[in-house]
Protein backbone atom coordinates (compact mmCIF):
# COMPACT_ATOMS: atom_id res chain seq x y z
CA UNK A 1 0.00 0.00 0.00
CA UNK A 2 1.54 3.38 -1.37
CA UNK A 3 -0.02 6.59 0.15
CA UNK A 4 0.50 10.18 -1.38
CA UNK A 5 0.93 12.93 1.57
CA UNK A 6 0.10 16.76 0.45
CA UNK A 7 2.40 18.44 2.56
CA UNK A 8 2.33 21.90 0.55
CA UNK A 9 1.42 23.60 3.53
CA UNK A 10 5.04 24.03 5.32
CA UNK A 11 6.13 25.32 2.00
CA UNK A 12 5.93 29.12 4.25
CA UNK A 13 7.29 27.56 7.64
CA UNK A 14 5.02 29.22 9.49
CA UNK A 15 2.97 27.63 12.13
CA UNK A 16 -0.46 27.91 12.47
CA UNK A 17 -3.17 25.21 13.13
CA UNK A 18 -2.58 23.68 9.79
CA UNK A 19 0.73 23.78 9.73
CA UNK A 20 0.47 22.12 13.51
CA UNK A 21 -1.50 19.59 12.45
CA UNK A 22 1.04 17.99 9.83
CA UNK A 23 4.21 18.57 11.77
CA UNK A 24 2.21 17.04 14.93
CA UNK A 25 0.76 13.93 12.63
CA UNK A 26 3.12 12.88 10.88
CA UNK A 27 6.21 12.40 13.08
CA UNK A 28 3.72 9.26 14.37
CA UNK A 29 1.82 8.37 11.26
CA UNK A 30 4.97 7.33 9.27
CA UNK A 31 6.38 5.05 11.62
CA UNK A 32 3.13 3.33 12.92
CA UNK A 33 3.93 0.67 9.60
CA UNK A 34 6.71 0.69 7.72
CA UNK A 35 5.33 -1.64 5.62
CA UNK A 36 3.11 1.12 4.25
CA UNK A 37 4.57 3.66 2.00
CA UNK A 38 4.81 6.99 1.70
CA UNK A 39 5.88 9.89 -0.91
CA UNK A 40 5.19 13.31 -0.05
CA UNK A 41 4.46 15.56 -2.51
CA UNK A 42 6.26 19.26 -1.55
CA UNK A 43 5.63 21.65 -4.22
CA UNK A 44 5.96 25.45 -4.60
CA UNK A 45 8.37 27.70 -6.68
CA UNK A 46 9.84 29.52 -2.97
CA UNK A 47 9.68 27.09 -0.41
CA UNK A 48 11.48 26.36 3.21
CA UNK A 49 14.01 24.02 2.99
CA UNK A 50 12.32 21.00 5.53
CA UNK A 51 14.89 19.11 8.02
CA UNK A 52 12.75 16.69 9.89
CA UNK A 53 13.83 13.15 11.33
CA UNK A 54 10.85 11.78 10.14
CA UNK A 55 11.43 12.56 6.39
CA UNK A 56 14.90 9.56 6.72
CA UNK A 57 12.32 7.06 7.49
CA UNK A 58 12.78 4.21 5.39
CA UNK A 59 9.36 3.81 4.24
CA UNK A 60 9.08 7.68 3.28
CA UNK A 61 9.93 9.18 -0.21
CA UNK A 62 10.22 12.97 -0.02
CA UNK A 63 9.27 14.17 -4.00
CA UNK A 64 9.58 18.26 -4.51
CA UNK A 65 8.14 19.81 -7.65
CA UNK A 66 8.97 24.17 -7.91
CA UNK A 67 5.69 25.15 -9.97
CA UNK A 68 3.88 27.69 -8.66
CA UNK A 69 1.02 26.76 -6.46
CA UNK A 70 -1.18 29.15 -8.10
CA UNK A 71 -0.92 28.12 -11.56
CA UNK A 72 -0.78 24.24 -10.35
CA UNK A 73 -4.21 24.92 -8.67
CA UNK A 74 -5.59 26.70 -11.75
CA UNK A 75 -4.80 23.86 -14.32
CA UNK A 76 -6.10 21.62 -11.20
CA UNK A 77 -9.34 22.73 -10.93
CA UNK A 78 -9.77 24.08 -14.52
CA UNK A 79 -8.27 21.28 -17.11
CA UNK A 80 -8.32 18.20 -14.39
CA UNK A 81 -4.41 18.42 -14.96
CA UNK A 82 -1.62 17.55 -13.94
CA UNK A 83 -2.54 14.21 -12.15
CA UNK A 84 -0.72 14.47 -8.77
CA UNK A 85 -0.79 11.05 -8.43
CA UNK A 86 1.22 10.69 -11.78
CA UNK A 87 3.96 12.89 -10.05
CA UNK A 88 4.36 10.79 -7.66
CA UNK A 89 4.43 7.60 -9.03
CA UNK A 90 1.67 4.43 -8.12
CA UNK A 91 -0.15 5.53 -5.58
CA UNK A 92 -3.26 4.05 -4.01
CA UNK A 93 -4.65 7.38 -1.80
CA UNK A 94 -4.00 10.72 -1.56
CA UNK A 95 -4.16 12.25 1.81
CA UNK A 96 -4.43 15.90 1.97
CA UNK A 97 -4.28 17.29 5.19
CA UNK A 98 -6.10 21.12 4.08
CA UNK A 99 -8.58 21.11 1.52
CA UNK A 100 -5.84 22.54 -1.44
CA UNK A 101 -6.76 21.53 -5.01
CA UNK A 102 -5.87 18.28 -6.49
CA UNK A 103 -6.45 16.59 -9.95
CA UNK A 104 -5.84 12.96 -9.57
CA UNK A 105 -6.27 9.84 -11.74
CA UNK A 106 -9.56 7.69 -11.43
CA UNK A 107 -8.26 4.89 -9.58
CA UNK A 108 -6.45 7.25 -7.05
CA UNK A 109 -8.50 7.57 -3.70
CA UNK A 110 -8.89 11.38 -1.73
CA UNK A 111 -8.68 11.61 1.94
CA UNK A 112 -9.14 15.29 3.16
CA UNK A 113 -9.37 16.81 5.80
CA UNK A 114 -11.61 19.45 6.94
CA UNK A 115 -10.43 21.61 10.19
CA UNK A 116 -13.63 23.92 9.92
CA UNK A 117 -16.25 25.97 7.93
CA UNK A 118 -15.43 29.38 9.63
CA UNK A 119 -14.86 30.88 5.94
CA UNK A 120 -18.98 30.17 5.36
CA UNK A 121 -19.73 31.10 9.02
CA UNK A 122 -18.12 34.16 9.09
CA UNK A 123 -16.99 35.03 5.93
CA UNK A 124 -16.68 39.50 7.68
CA UNK A 125 -13.34 37.80 8.97
CA UNK A 126 -11.49 36.66 6.39
CA UNK A 127 -9.52 39.10 3.15
CA UNK A 128 -11.01 39.51 0.11
CA UNK A 129 -8.27 37.66 -1.03
CA UNK A 130 -8.94 35.05 1.14
CA UNK A 131 -12.62 34.78 0.58
CA UNK A 132 -11.18 34.41 -3.47
CA UNK A 133 -9.22 31.35 -2.73
CA UNK A 134 -11.88 30.02 -0.28
CA UNK A 135 -14.07 30.15 -3.71
CA UNK A 136 -11.84 29.30 -5.96
CA UNK A 137 -10.53 26.00 -4.51
CA UNK A 138 -14.05 24.84 -4.16
CA UNK A 139 -14.55 23.35 -1.04
CA UNK A 140 -18.03 21.86 -0.93
CA UNK A 141 -16.86 19.95 -4.58
CA UNK A 142 -13.72 18.50 -2.80
CA UNK A 143 -15.51 17.29 0.30
CA UNK A 144 -18.75 15.89 -2.38
CA UNK A 145 -15.88 14.09 -4.35
CA UNK A 146 -13.91 12.62 -1.43
CA UNK A 147 -13.62 9.13 -0.89
CA UNK A 148 -13.43 9.97 3.37
CA UNK A 149 -13.16 12.96 5.01
CA UNK A 150 -11.61 13.61 8.72
CA UNK A 151 -12.98 16.07 10.74
CA UNK A 152 -10.79 17.53 13.90
CA UNK A 153 -14.44 17.64 15.63
CA UNK A 154 -18.02 16.74 15.35
CA UNK A 155 -19.15 20.29 15.30
CA UNK A 156 -17.25 19.95 11.91
CA UNK A 157 -18.81 16.51 10.75
CA UNK A 158 -22.05 18.00 11.76
CA UNK A 159 -21.03 21.18 9.36
CA UNK A 160 -20.55 19.41 6.68
CA UNK A 161 -23.64 17.13 6.52
CA UNK A 162 -25.91 20.25 7.39
CA UNK A 163 -24.56 22.57 4.51
CA UNK A 164 -22.80 20.76 2.24
CA UNK A 165 -24.70 17.65 2.43
CA UNK A 166 -21.80 15.26 2.76
CA UNK A 167 -22.51 11.58 3.47
CA UNK A 168 -22.06 11.59 7.33
CA UNK A 169 -21.04 7.79 6.71
CA UNK A 170 -17.66 9.09 5.00
CA UNK A 171 -16.47 11.73 7.62
CA UNK A 172 -14.55 9.74 10.17
CA UNK A 173 -14.15 12.51 13.56
CA UNK A 174 -10.66 12.40 14.63
CA UNK A 175 -9.56 14.71 17.81
CA UNK A 176 -6.12 16.33 17.53
CA UNK A 177 -3.29 15.82 20.22
CA UNK A 178 -1.44 17.85 22.78
CA UNK A 179 2.01 17.53 22.99
CA UNK A 180 3.86 16.22 26.15
CA UNK A 181 5.66 19.44 26.66
CA UNK A 182 2.54 20.91 27.64
CA UNK A 183 2.33 20.30 31.57
CA UNK A 184 2.76 22.19 34.69
CA UNK A 185 6.34 23.43 35.30
CA UNK A 186 8.22 24.62 38.40
CA UNK A 187 8.59 28.54 37.77
CA UNK A 188 12.12 29.13 39.74
CA UNK A 189 14.02 27.54 36.41
CA UNK A 190 15.90 29.51 34.28
CA UNK A 191 13.86 28.87 31.28
CA UNK A 192 11.29 30.85 33.15
CA UNK A 193 13.58 33.98 33.68
CA UNK A 194 14.48 33.63 29.50
CA UNK A 195 11.15 33.52 28.75
CA UNK A 196 10.30 36.30 30.45
CA UNK A 197 13.31 38.29 29.62
CA UNK A 198 12.44 37.98 25.56
CA UNK A 199 9.44 38.14 25.23
CA UNK A 200 8.90 41.06 27.95
CA UNK A 201 6.61 38.89 30.00
CA UNK A 202 5.36 41.55 33.17
CA UNK A 203 4.52 39.58 36.61
CA UNK A 204 0.59 39.02 36.53
CA UNK A 205 -1.00 39.08 33.22
CA UNK A 206 -3.91 37.38 31.06
CA UNK A 207 -2.47 35.93 28.42
CA UNK A 208 -4.36 35.26 24.67
CA UNK A 209 -2.26 32.85 22.57
CA UNK A 210 -2.92 32.51 18.73
CA UNK A 211 -3.15 34.47 15.15
CA UNK A 212 -4.21 38.13 15.89
CA UNK A 213 -7.06 38.20 13.73
CA UNK A 214 -10.78 39.56 13.88
CA UNK A 215 -12.04 35.89 14.32
CA UNK A 216 -10.47 35.43 17.36
CA UNK A 217 -12.35 38.48 19.37
CA UNK A 218 -9.54 40.06 20.47
CA UNK A 219 -11.51 43.16 20.17
CA UNK A 220 -13.43 41.80 23.16
CA UNK A 221 -10.46 40.70 24.99
CA UNK A 222 -9.04 44.20 25.02
CA UNK A 223 -12.68 45.95 26.00
CA UNK A 224 -13.08 43.08 29.08
CA UNK A 225 -9.77 44.23 30.19
CA UNK A 226 -10.15 47.95 29.79
CA UNK A 227 -13.10 47.26 31.98
CA UNK A 228 -11.39 45.50 34.85
CA UNK A 229 -8.84 47.98 34.98
CA UNK A 230 -11.57 50.87 34.84
CA UNK A 231 -13.22 49.51 37.62
CA UNK A 232 -10.75 47.20 40.02
CA UNK A 233 -7.56 48.88 39.88
CA UNK A 234 -8.00 52.42 41.61
CA UNK A 235 -6.03 52.88 44.80
CA UNK A 236 -9.35 53.50 46.70
CA UNK A 237 -10.21 49.63 46.27
CA UNK A 238 -6.91 48.42 48.20
CA UNK A 239 -7.68 45.76 51.14
CA UNK A 240 -7.12 47.40 54.69
CA UNK A 241 -7.03 45.06 57.96
CA UNK A 242 -7.60 46.77 61.32
CA UNK A 243 -6.72 45.49 64.66
CA UNK A 244 -9.65 45.78 67.53
CA UNK A 245 -9.09 49.35 67.91
CA UNK A 246 -8.85 50.54 64.22
CA UNK A 247 -5.39 50.69 63.69
CA UNK A 248 -4.42 49.75 60.17
CA UNK A 249 -2.23 46.57 60.44
CA UNK A 250 -1.91 45.66 56.86
CA UNK A 251 -2.71 46.44 53.50
CA UNK A 252 -3.31 44.65 50.04
CA UNK A 253 -3.49 46.56 47.01
CA UNK A 254 -6.30 44.91 44.27
CA UNK A 255 -4.71 42.37 42.38
CA UNK A 256 -5.89 44.22 39.03
CA UNK A 257 -3.20 47.51 39.90
CA UNK A 258 -0.30 45.48 38.40
CA UNK A 259 -2.48 43.39 36.18
CA UNK A 260 -1.29 43.30 32.03
CA UNK A 261 -3.19 42.05 29.23
CA UNK A 262 -0.61 40.15 26.70
CA UNK A 263 -1.23 39.22 23.32
CA UNK A 264 1.10 36.70 21.95
CA UNK A 265 1.44 35.25 18.05
CA UNK A 266 1.66 36.33 14.35
CA UNK A 267 -0.63 39.10 12.67
CA UNK A 268 -2.96 37.35 10.42
CA UNK A 269 -5.38 38.96 8.14
CA UNK A 270 -7.09 42.16 9.42
CA UNK A 271 -5.53 42.54 12.12
CA UNK A 272 -4.80 46.61 12.04
CA UNK A 273 -8.34 46.73 13.63
CA UNK A 274 -6.98 45.26 16.92
CA UNK A 275 -4.07 46.96 16.58
CA UNK A 276 -5.92 50.56 16.59
CA UNK A 277 -7.81 49.40 19.50
CA UNK A 278 -4.82 48.89 21.73
CA UNK A 279 -3.36 52.38 20.24
CA UNK A 280 -6.33 54.13 21.23
CA UNK A 281 -6.86 52.52 24.50
CA UNK A 282 -6.08 54.44 27.54
CA UNK A 283 -4.49 51.52 28.97
CA UNK A 284 -2.57 50.89 26.13
CA UNK A 285 1.10 50.77 28.33
CA UNK A 286 -0.74 47.81 30.00
CA UNK A 287 -0.92 45.98 27.43
CA UNK A 288 1.51 43.95 25.34
CA UNK A 289 2.56 42.09 22.27
CA UNK A 290 4.65 39.67 22.02
CA UNK A 291 4.87 38.47 18.25
CA UNK A 292 5.79 35.45 17.39
CA UNK A 293 6.48 32.94 20.06
CA UNK A 294 9.39 29.96 19.50
CA UNK A 295 7.64 26.59 19.60
CA UNK A 296 10.30 26.07 22.99
CA UNK A 297 8.87 28.65 24.60
CA UNK A 298 5.00 28.27 24.23
CA UNK A 299 4.54 26.10 28.04
CA UNK A 300 6.76 28.60 29.62
CA UNK A 301 4.37 31.32 28.22
CA UNK A 302 1.64 29.44 29.09
CA UNK A 303 2.88 28.41 32.53
CA UNK A 304 3.45 32.22 33.34
CA UNK A 305 0.16 33.34 32.86
CA UNK A 306 -2.80 33.99 35.80
CA UNK A 307 -5.67 33.57 33.21
CA UNK A 308 -5.76 32.27 29.50
CA UNK A 309 -8.60 33.80 27.31
CA UNK A 310 -9.50 32.43 24.08
CA UNK A 311 -13.34 33.80 23.03
CA UNK A 312 -13.14 32.63 19.36
CA UNK A 313 -16.43 33.29 17.61
CA UNK A 314 -15.61 29.88 15.77
CA UNK A 315 -13.03 27.08 15.72
CA UNK A 316 -12.73 23.65 14.66
CA UNK A 317 -10.52 22.88 17.10
CA UNK A 318 -8.72 25.15 18.83
CA UNK A 319 -5.63 24.07 19.98
CA UNK A 320 -4.33 26.94 22.19
CA UNK A 321 -6.70 26.20 24.99
CA UNK A 322 -6.18 22.48 25.57
CA UNK A 323 -2.09 23.31 25.75
CA UNK A 324 -3.06 26.37 28.37
CA UNK A 325 -5.25 23.71 30.31
CA UNK A 326 -2.41 20.89 29.85
CA UNK A 327 -0.39 23.81 31.60
CA UNK A 328 -2.48 24.36 34.49
CA UNK A 329 -3.74 27.35 33.09
CA UNK A 330 -7.47 28.45 34.28
CA UNK A 331 -9.03 28.65 30.91
CA UNK A 332 -12.01 30.83 29.01
CA UNK A 333 -13.63 30.36 26.24
CA UNK A 334 -16.01 30.76 23.91
CA UNK A 335 -19.69 28.69 24.24
CA UNK A 336 -19.41 28.03 20.42
CA UNK A 337 -18.57 25.86 17.85
CA UNK A 338 -16.31 23.05 18.66
CA UNK A 339 -14.99 24.86 22.03
CA UNK A 340 -17.58 22.77 24.05
CA UNK A 341 -17.04 19.62 23.23
CA UNK A 342 -13.08 19.89 23.55
CA UNK A 343 -12.85 22.03 27.32
CA UNK A 344 -16.40 20.15 28.70
CA UNK A 345 -16.01 20.92 32.05
CA UNK A 346 -11.90 22.21 32.03
CA UNK A 347 -12.64 25.44 31.47
CA UNK A 348 -15.42 28.36 31.81
CA UNK A 349 -17.25 29.35 28.55
CA UNK A 350 -18.88 32.33 28.25
CA UNK A 351 -20.91 34.21 25.35
CA UNK A 352 -18.18 35.55 22.85
CA UNK A 353 -20.33 38.92 21.93
CA UNK A 354 -20.51 39.19 26.14
CA UNK A 355 -18.12 41.46 27.03
CA UNK A 356 -19.41 42.09 30.73
CA UNK A 357 -19.80 38.22 31.25
CA UNK A 358 -15.55 37.88 29.76
CA UNK A 359 -14.83 40.35 32.06
CA UNK A 360 -16.59 38.41 35.07
CA UNK A 361 -15.35 35.32 34.42
CA UNK A 362 -11.76 36.61 34.67
CA UNK A 363 -12.45 38.46 37.47
CA UNK A 364 -13.73 35.03 39.39
CA UNK A 365 -10.92 33.27 38.45
CA UNK A 366 -8.44 35.77 39.54
CA UNK A 367 -10.27 36.52 43.01
CA UNK A 368 -11.67 32.71 44.09
CA UNK A 369 -8.84 30.35 44.66
CA UNK A 370 -11.22 27.68 44.64
CA UNK A 371 -12.45 28.02 41.31
CA UNK A 372 -9.33 28.77 40.34
CA UNK A 373 -8.04 24.93 41.68
CA UNK A 374 -11.11 23.29 40.56
CA UNK A 375 -10.36 24.84 36.75
CA UNK A 376 -6.43 23.71 37.10
CA UNK A 377 -7.22 20.06 38.00
CA UNK A 378 -10.53 19.34 35.88
CA UNK A 379 -8.30 21.47 33.22
CA UNK A 380 -5.06 18.85 33.17
CA UNK A 381 -7.43 16.17 33.27
CA UNK A 382 -9.45 16.83 30.31
CA UNK A 383 -6.05 17.80 28.26
CA UNK A 384 -5.06 14.08 28.61
CA UNK A 385 -7.97 13.03 26.74
CA UNK A 386 -6.19 14.71 23.43
CA UNK A 387 -2.78 12.94 22.14
CA UNK A 388 -1.13 12.80 19.11
CA UNK A 389 -0.45 8.90 19.02
CA UNK A 390 -4.06 8.50 19.38
CA UNK A 391 -5.05 10.84 16.40
CA UNK A 392 -2.29 8.80 14.16
CA UNK A 393 -3.69 5.49 15.03
CA UNK A 394 -7.25 6.55 14.49
CA UNK A 395 -5.87 8.35 10.64
CA UNK A 396 -3.69 5.12 10.28
CA UNK A 397 -6.94 2.78 10.82
CA UNK A 398 -9.24 4.68 8.08
CA UNK A 399 -6.73 4.74 5.62
CA UNK A 400 -6.41 1.29 5.73
CA UNK A 401 -10.59 0.55 5.48
CA UNK A 402 -9.89 2.30 1.71
CA UNK A 403 -7.63 0.10 0.63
Amino acid sequence: MTIGIDIRVLARGTRTGIEEYVLNLLPRLLPLDRSIKYKLFYNAFKKVKLDYSWLKLPNVELKEFNIPNRILDFFSQIFKWPKIDRFLGEIDIFFSPHFLPASLSKQCKRVITFHDLSFVHHPQFFSFSRKLWHFLTFPKKQAKKADKIFTDSQSTKDDLVKIYGINPAKINVVYLGVKNDFRPLKKNATCFRRTRKIYGLPENFILYFGTIEPRKNLISVIRAFENLKEKLSKPHLETVWRGFEGEVIGKKKSIFNDLKLVIAGAKGWLYRDILNKVNNSKFKNDIIFTGMIEDKDKPYLYNLADVFVYPSFFEGFGFPPLEAMACGVPTIVSNTSSLPEVVENGAIMIDPYNIDELALAIKEILEDKNLRENLIRNGIKQAKKFNWEKTAEEVLKALKELK
